[in-house]
This record gives C-alpha cells, sequence and structure tokens, in this order.
C-alpha cells in the first residue's frame, strides 16, 4: 500500500509524527507532501527536527496569500505530484486550506481520500476551517473520526458508512512528548519566573485578529489578566497588531516566539492555565490536565467543556475569573483515545485498500470504478 500524506501547518506536523512513526514498522510505502501554508521555520522546520518526523519527499513551498490563493496555488502544484506517485490513498489532515486542497486535487485525479480528523465541527460557518473540513468530509472515501462526538456528526450528514473511529493521533505524540519532557522547567521570557503560577497564551484565528476592535479588547483582556501571561506569537497575530499599533508586551502579557513542540509541552504541563483560540491547544490542555478558558463562542472539542477543563468565552466577559478558577477533579475520561490512534489509522487505511466492505470499503470501490 502506498501513502501520500499533504500536510502545511503546525497542528498537521504534530499529527504526522504518530503516523510516519507507524508507517516506519511496516512494508507500506509512505509518501510525505508538505505544501509550505506554514512556511516560518518556528512553525514547520523545528517539528520536523523536534517530532522526528522524516523529511519531505515533496516541498510545494507555496507561501502565504488569501484562502483562494493559498488554496489554488497547492491545487495547481498538487496535479504533478500526484501524476507521479500515483498513491492507494492521499491522507489528509484536520482542517487547513492544504486539506482542502489536497482532497480536491485527489478527487479530481479519482485517487482515494482519507480524512484523518474527520467528524469535528464547530457549527460557525464564519469559520474557514469549518468549511474546510466539512467540505472535505463530503468528498473524502475513509472518515477517520478521533471521537464518538465525531462519529455521530458525521452519521447525522449521512456518512457513517464510510467513517471510522480509530482515536486522536494528537494523545499519541503529546503523551510521548509529555514523558520526555517529565521534570523539565520550561524556557519562558526572562521576566516570568518558571516557579511561580503563569498562564500560556496563543492567539491566531482571524476572527480574533482581523477585526481591529476585537484584538484591541482581546490583548486588553489579557495584559489586565492577575498572573504573568506567555504570549505565543503567531505570524498573524504579530501583523496584525503592528499595523494597529498596538503593543503587546504590555502588562501582564509577555510576548515570544512560537515554541517547538517540547518546548510547548513543557510550557503548559507546568502552568497554571492556557488562555487560546487553537482547536489544538484546547485539547492539549486537557490531555495534560491543565485548565484552559478559549476565546471563541464554539469549540469542536466539546468534551473538554463537558467535563470541566474548558470555558468558552468569546464575548470576552469573566475571563478573569475563568483564568483563575480551581483545576476541576480529573475524571478519567479518556474520549481521546489511549495512545494508539496512528496504528489504528494504518490498520483502516489497509483494511480499505484491501478492499474490505463497511467502514469504507464500499464507497472506496465506487471511487475506484469510476476512475
Amino acid at each position: 500500500m502506498k501513502v501520500l500524506s499533504v500536510v502545511g501547518a503546525r497542528p498537521q506536523f504534530v499529527k504526522l509524527a504518530p503516523v510516519a512513526a507507524a508507517f516506519a514498522g511496516t512494508g507500506h510505502e509512505h509518501v510525505i507532501v508538505h505544501t509550505g501554508q506554514h512556511y516560518d521555520p518556528a512553525l514547520s522546520d523545528v517539528f520536523f527536527a523536534d517530532l522526528r518526523i522524516p523529511a519531505p519527499d515533496v516541498h510545494l513551498g507555496v507561501g502565504s496569500g488569501s484562502h483562494g490563493v493559498q488554496t489554488g496555488a497547492i491545487l495547481s502544484a498538487m496535479d504533478a505530484v500526484l501524476d507521479e506517485h500515483r498513491p492507494d490513498w492521499v491522507l489528509v489532515y484536520g482542517d487547513t486550506n492544504s486539506t482542502l486542497a489536497g482532497t480536491l486535487s485527489a478527487v479530481k485525479q479519482h485517487l482515494p481520500v482519507a480524512h484523518l480528523e474527520a467528524g469535528l465541527r464547530s457549527f460557525n460557518r464564519r469559520m474557514p476551517e469549518e468549511h474546510n473540513r466539512v467540505l472535505t468530509d463530503h468528498a473524502a472515501d475513509l472518515l477517520l473520526a478521533p471521537t464518538v462526538v465525531a462519529m455521530r456528526h458525521l452519521a447525522d450528514e449521512g456518512l457513517a458508512g464510510r467513517s471510522r473511529l480509530v482515536g486522536d493521533v494528537m494523545v499519541d505524540v503529546l503523551f510521548r512528548v509529555r514523558d520526555a519532557v517529565a521534570g523539565q522547567v520550561p524556557e519562558l521570557p526572562e521576566d516570568v519566573d518558571p516557579e511561580r503560577p503563569y498562564l500560556v497564551a496563543t492567539i491566531h484565528r482571524a476572527e480574533n485578529t482581523d477585526d481591529e476592535a476585537r484584538l484591541r479588547a482581546i490583548v486588553e483582556q489579557l495584559s489586565g489578566l492577575p498572573l504573568p501571561v506567555v504570549l505565543l506569537t503567531h505570524p498573524r497575530l504579530a501583523a496584525r497588531a503592528a499595523e494597529a499599533g498596538l503593543p503587546l508586551r504590555s502588562g501582564a502579557l509577555f510576548p515570544t516566539a512560537p515554541m517547538p513542540y517540547p518546548a510547548l509541552v513543557a510550557a503548559v504541563v507546568r502552568s497554571a492555565g492556557v488562555v487560546t483560540d487553537s482547536g489544538g491547544l484546547q485539547k492539549e490542555a486537557f490531555l495534560l490536565r491543565v485548565p484552559c478558558t478559549t476565546l471563541r463562542t464554539e469549540t469542536e472539542w466539546v468534551e473538554t467543556v463537558e467535563l470541566g477543563w474548558n470555558m468558552l468565552r468569546g464575548d470576552l466577559t469573566g475571563v478573569a475569573e475563568a483564568v483563575t478558577r480551581p483545576r476541576p477533579d480529573w475524571s478519567g475520561a479518556m474520549p481521546y483515545g489511549a495512545g494508539d490512534a496512528a496504528h489504528q489509522v494504518v490498520a483502516a487505511l489497509a483494511d480499505a485498500a484491501a478492499g474490505v466492505t463497511g467502514r469504507g470499503g464500499d464507497l472506496l470501490a465506487t471511487r475506484v470504478s469510476r476512475a
């Protein structure tokens, strides 16, 4: 079996790490295509090095641009790649422009598509990520869902026949990195004492950064919090703040460059809490048993809210109370799996490629017959 993975952004590199490791122990061929959607070395190269991911076989180098420009550039570049490799599966990850472009490229060439992290829904159609994940799910042949809730969403949309519950590959890599950095003192801005309570924050979504009034309100909220806030400054946040003349170093805010993944895990696990608009970091905080406050009105990871580890503060009210709330009791619930999702992914792909019916096999046969 030959599988071609399409990745392009930081969360996808993290998900790729355990999948690449699982493929390495098999006789299957795994080709990695890096679209270049995240081109900053701090959001790209360091993840391949720190997570021991094999170097990409193909690097498209599309760089930045609007959603349409970026998606179109990936589409244009992918045709030749797929012509050359003709994989049994094109495996796409998550909900970025790289996800959608990789899916469309494969569908146009009658190549089977598998979507890892299928079935997540925020039900907020203003978010480009929501469009990407819904369109990808409905175009893909095999839907690899991380949770029971995601499986339910897929069934509600008539996609149960091509869905398979595999667990969340982020658990695989997070637990491995957590154990590797256990006891490590995190590297924080020099004015933040790692031995005293602090918060870790990330803000990068367009809905929070591209509206100057909202961005200013978020910065004011964070700078006024009662604990030091280590703000991992995404390039989009830095650019929008500079355009608005908005200083990020103010009050409780201590901006710093994005961290390599192991350093991020070390910083989060020792923190008093997380403030974010990132989907991945909400879940990582939950798995590390760190309270999270999410500056959005909804979340794809509803389990983190239901179990008390995540609070939504999209209206920006009560943020200080949320970040200083007591740490909830750990119930032992593990809705994202036990850390073997990557092996489940490889098995699901192999089963469907071999023509196993059910959970994707029937639909795969239909796609092949159309080619």
